[in-house]
């Protein structure tokens, strides 16, 4: 099969580096990370309710997501529609050196990750399970000395270690102590796939024209107008003393700032934007609890079923109710 290349040049520490960009792939762009919360199971029920005129011109002129984490919806939507301008934001600072790796030196990356590949295969699993921890230890130790603002070939180094634990660790999450610290232990895997060059080849066309912000979700402001499609997906507030909605970051999200968030979402919506939001259901555990009804009250609140690890056992995991909130169209 003959596949179109681009070659794209970008620099690193002085020196052009080009990278050979597959425009032909078999596949198509999915999330690098495993990432806690996730949207895959309803990004269907995400498609069905995008306004009218994007389901039906299969365009979208500007997309912003302030809460990206592993990407589940842009990559969807990327697959399925064109989208002119993106603009993706987190505040997780290890999450968004790895877009901006993939999207600036996918091959230094793949290179690297087959390499630590084929060396970790070979290893027994006590050796595997000494190696992880060496390597959990390593990239928590190089956080507190690590350039989070200037690009450089420490980044993919960085991005080698992320992935890695990732891929490697219990269950495949990503998940920080308040310390920052990556802290999930080790995953007995047998052939863990820690490259998919592939989908890094994908993700990284698919990120070419996307804006990638390390930040508040209020940084997206500049870049919404009229008419822009902006999907919220921030930590869901717990439904129970025992969800772990909130475990992949360092930085809490309690009441306050999900009323923030509430407050800006009103802001956005005076600006003419279409406006989608996700979050958990408290009336799952209690009938009574309006906080998210009160929040959003006039906008249009539509509970949906997923299934969710809604405790700290596996029993815990079930079909739950989730929040989709718009503000469009109007009840």
């Amino acid at each position: 099969m003959n596949h179109e290349r681009k070659i794209i040049q970008t620099t690193l520490n002085g020196k052009i580096v080009e990278t050979i960009s597959n425009k032909s792939l078999t596949s198509i762009a999915k999330p690098f990370l495993k990432w806690a919360g996730g949207k895959g199971q309803i990004l269907h029920e995400i498609e069905n309710r995008l306004p009218n005129i994007i389901k039906q011109n299969k365009v979208i002129d500007s997309y912003i997501e302030p809460f990206v984490g592993g990407g589940a919806v842009f990559f969807h939507l990327m697959n399925n529609y064109k989208i002119k301008e993106s603009t993706l934001i987190d505040n997780n600072k290890e999450l968004l050196v790895g877009y901006q790796v993939i999207k600036q030196n996918p091959n230094e990356l793949i290179k690297k990750l087959t390499s630590l590949e084929k060396d970790y295969h070979k290893k027994t699993e006590d050796e595997r399970k000494e190696f992880f921890y060496q390597q959990r230890d390593a990239y928590n130790r190089q956080m507190k000395i690590f350039d989070y603002d200037n690009y450089s070939e420490s980044w993919i180094d960085r991005t080698v270690y992320l992935i890695f634990l990732n891929r490697t660790c219990f269950n495949g999450l990503f998940r920080q102590n308040k310390s920052g610290e990556f802290n999930v232990p080790f995953g007995r895997y047998k052939n863990p796939r820690i490259c998919d060059a592939e989908n890094i080849l994908q993700v990284h066309n698919s990120l070419q024209n996307t804006n990638i912000i390390c930040g508040d979700f209020t940084d997206s402001m500049e870049f919404v107008r009229e008419g822009s499609l902006v999907y919220f997906d921030p930590p869901y507030r717990p439904i129970s003393s025992t969800a772990y909605f909130t475990d992949y970051s360092m930085d809490g999200f309690n009441d306050d700032e999900q009323k923030r968030l509430a407050n800006y979402f009103r802001v956005l919506d005076k600006k003419g934007a279409f406006l989608i939001l996700s979050n958990s259901d408290p009336k799952n555990e209690d009938p009574t609890d309006n906080f998210f009804d009160d929040l959003y009250k006039g906008f249009n609140i539509e509970r949906i079923k997923a299934k969710r690890a809604i405790s700290c056992v596996g029993s815990g995991r079930g079909e739950i109710n989730e929040l989709l909130i718009r503000n469009y169209p109007r009840k």
